[in-house]
């Protein structure tokens, strides 16, 4: 039986020093990259500068975002379940984010040693390794 997917967009975030942002959800302990669920009707991009709008505050230009592709991998927060990412990478101040609706906290991790936080499969498996090379 194949799992149920749930399709995203999120944003590969990077600061001037080649960090990641990563944030966790209230009531979760993993943290992966901002974003969030593709409604209908919604592109990709559009969902991603709605979520980073809400979730943490940057309202930003469409031509911020570079497109990396679309990765899956399993969920994070639901089990059994697989995500199918629409992925774009985008650079911001490292100051510029602020928590808010469903974030309960977000850091900046360094892609090649993130230390010994819970990652999501996506961010670990396919995400933070393209910021290493």
């Amino acid at each position: 039986m194949t799992p149920p997917v749930i399709h995203v967009a999120a944003a590969l975030t990077v600061d001037a020093e080649g960090r990641a942002l990563m944030v966790r959800k209230h009531g979760t302990t993993v943290f992966m990259q901002p974003g969030g669920k593709i409604e209908p009707g919604e592109s990709p991009l559009d969902c991603l500068r709605r979520e980073l709008l809400e979730e943490l505050g940057l309202d930003l230009p469409a031509d911020a975002f570079t497109w990396l592709g679309t990765f899956e991998e399993d969920a994070a927060n639901e089990p059994g379940h697989r995500v199918l990412a629409e992925v774009f990478r985008l650079k911001i101040d490292a100051s510029t984010p602020v928590v808010a609706a469903e974030i309960a906290e977000s850091i900046w991790v360094d892609p090649v040693a993130p230390g010994d936080i819970d990652l999501a499969p996506l961010s670990s498996r396919a995400l933070l390794p393209i910021l290493v090379g």
